[in-house]
């Protein structure tokens, strides 16, 4: 019994053929990236001690980036996250170092305070009526002068090394464990988003803080819990940055805000187009660091770096809004 083919069914595996194609798009790119600069440094670029530096160098990147996704998909914004970043790597070491707690109290207390920071967010963005662009920015700003204040504006080097051990020194498959941290919480994340109440509940109220009020569901509580997610998620970044290099730099790490943010956005063309998600943010992270990576080995000078984070957010933020066909962004 033969099948006939009718526009409409022609028209609907087109479809079909188009959104497999935006799921995967970013994906394919970063292979194509990859085999470029394979092509191009074959005896450098296509080795697994690049691969494997790659693959763990990260890990802070995609924890910080994955941050910021959880008010993005809130419908806010967290421009404090690099701040708390770096304040809480820098009470880590100052704690452990100076003060003589164990790694362990030291760092508990970080994400105890990355939480707290998440919620003193939550309160004047919530209670004030605020826009979460003005409160994260200048409560970002204040955290700045808290790190340099409790640093002294120097760097804090002598943290144990049991923590660089468990982040960079023992390794899987010949890389860092820190990878393997990062690639845990974003598949956590994953499963949160897509099998829990709570994580339906984030989605629901991204995508209208009204309709979901309407529907029951508590739009203020869901907002105030992705605020302080993020800002414990910022101290699990904070304490993955200074496993790194067992010290604590009081502004060096700021600079990774713009490339979270590059990613988050590069993340919603991919896997689940028009939407914030773990995995693709996961994939734009390691496109970004690919492509960073190739052009310094070509030889290209420092300010390249500056030029493909900037011009990636850019076109990452464009594509997505092509995804969702243009629709003005609404973050409440």
């Amino acid at each position: 019994m033969s099948v006939v083919e009718t526009p409409q069914s022609n028209r609907l595996s087109a479809e079909i053929l188009k959104k497999e194609f935006e799921r995967f798009a970013l994906l394919m790119a970063w292979g194509l990236l990859f085999i470029l600069f394979s092509m191009l440094l074959p005896d450098t670029f296509m080795t697994w001690r690049t691969v494997s530096s790659m693959l763990g160098s990260q890990a802070v990147l995609v924890v910080l980036a994955l941050a910021i996704l959880v008010p993005l998909t809130s419908g806010d914004f967290d421009l404090s996250a690099a701040s708390t970043l770096v304040f809480t790597a820098m009470f880590l070491a100052v704690s452990n170092v100076n003060w003589g707690w164990s790694i362990g109290a030291s760092v508990i207390a970080a994400l105890l305070l990355g939480g707290f920071i998440g919620a003193v967010n939550a309160f004047f963005v919530l209670y004030f009526r605020i826009h979460s662009l003005i409160i994260t920015l200048g409560l970002g700003t204040f955290l700045n002068g808290m790190t340099l204040w409790i640093s002294d504006s120097r760097t804090i080097a002598g943290v144990s090394m049991k923590l660089v051990e468990l982040v960079v020194i023992k390794r899987l498959l010949g890389v860092p464990m820190a990878f393997y941290y990062g690639l845990a919480v974003a598949v956590i994340m994953w499963w949160a988003l897509e099998y829990t109440i709570t994580g339906r509940k984030l989605l629901f109220v991204g995508r209208g803080r009204e309709v979901a009020r309407l529907n029951g569901v508590s739009v203020d509580r869901v907002r105030a819990t992705s605020f302080a997610a993020s800002g414990i998620l910022a101290a699990l970044a904070g304490v993955l940055y200074t496993g790194m290099t067992g010290s604590a730099d009081p502004t060096s790490g700021l600079s990774l805000l713009l490339p979270a943010f590059a990613a988050a956005f590069l993340g919603a063309t991919a896997i689940y187009p028009g939407r914030f998600n773990p995995v693709g943010t996961l994939v734009g992270v390691y496109f970004l660091i690919t492509g960073i990576t190739g052009l310094t080995m070509l030889g290209a000078d420092a300010f390249v770096q500056s030029l493909f984070y900037g011009g990636a957010l850019i076109v990452a933020v464009s594509l997505s809004q092509l995804v969702r066909k243009r629709q003005p962004q609404n973050f409440g």
